[in-house]
């Protein structure tokens, strides 16, 4: 099924064939992020529409704010693969995926031109209004595949987002000194902050253990939401800012 008319008024029609139907009829209630990672733009898109690729997603965002639509909204482009958010593992068919044109991590993390992000910004409203998103719902691919993705990355301008209205935010708390932990602790702060983590969305077991992937759980919160400094460790600031944002989400006390 290949759309024949843009679902967000502003785009152009590229069509990806790279989709299909969303399981058990979900409708999508959550916007997931990416950077995509290659040396242009239209390398990247053409990836995105090529068949043997395998992977799609419904928007493409040009430097210059250009919207393209590559896959019609109610169905279910290939665009987050194993990963995991609140339960859900099948992120794709809960999901409106957007990639933005960034060489990202392996281009040297360049910054996101104002034109681009004033365009991320109207497309997640867009979509966040017509299928009812919370905000706590417009993530990074890094939050949901910690350790295996690290995009937008932690030049991403969360913050720019959520003063215009979309997104979920706090400012986070210096960077400062005060107890940490790191990989290898163990015992009872390490369950705590492994449960704040769990709580908020991220796909970590309660186990007492500072492990890998708790150490790619820190890493992921931190390069959304304090990207100060990104290296895993759960420090005051870390810790501090998770607990705040849990305690901004509606109808949840920590």
């Amino acid at each position: 099924m290949t759309p024949t008319t843009c679902d967000f008024p502003g785009a152009r029609l590229v069509p990806s064939p790279n989709h299909g139907e969303r399981a058990g009829g979900r409708k999508p209630d959550m916007i997931l992020l990416h950077y995509t990672g290659m040396e242009t733009a239209v390398s990247a898109l053409d990836w995105l529409c090529r068949e043997e690729s395998q992977v799609s997603s419904h928007y493409f965002i040009h430097e210059d704010g250009r919207v393209d639509q590559l896959v019609a909204e109610e169905r279910r482009a290939w665009h987050a693969g194993k990963s995991f958010w609140k339960g859900e593992t099948d992120i794709n068919s809960c999901s409106i995926g957007i990639e933005i044109a960034n060489a990202g991590h392996p281009g040297g993390l360049p910054e996101f031109p104002e034109a681009q992000i004033e365009a991320v910004v109207e497309l997640c409203r867009d979509c966040g209004r017509r299928w009812s998103i919370a905000p706590e719902r417009v993530l990074g691919h890094s939050d949901v595949a910690p350790i295996r993705k690290v995009d937008p990355g932690e030049k991403f301008p969360w913050d720019v987002l959520h003063a215009k209205g979309v997104g979920h935010w706090v400012e986070p708390t210096p960077v400062g000194g005060g107890r940490f932990f790191q990989r290898g602790d163990r015992g009872q702060p390490v369950e705590a902050i492994q449960s704040l983590l769990s709580l908020y969305g991220y796909g970590i077991e309660v186990t007492g253990d500072f492990c890998e992937k708790t150490e790619g759980a820190v890493a992921a919160f931190q390069r959304h939401f304090r990207q100060a400094r990104v290296d895993g460790i759960a420090d005051v600031s870390t810790i501090d800012t998770l607990h705040r944002l849990l305690s901004a989400l509606p109808n949840l006390s920590v």
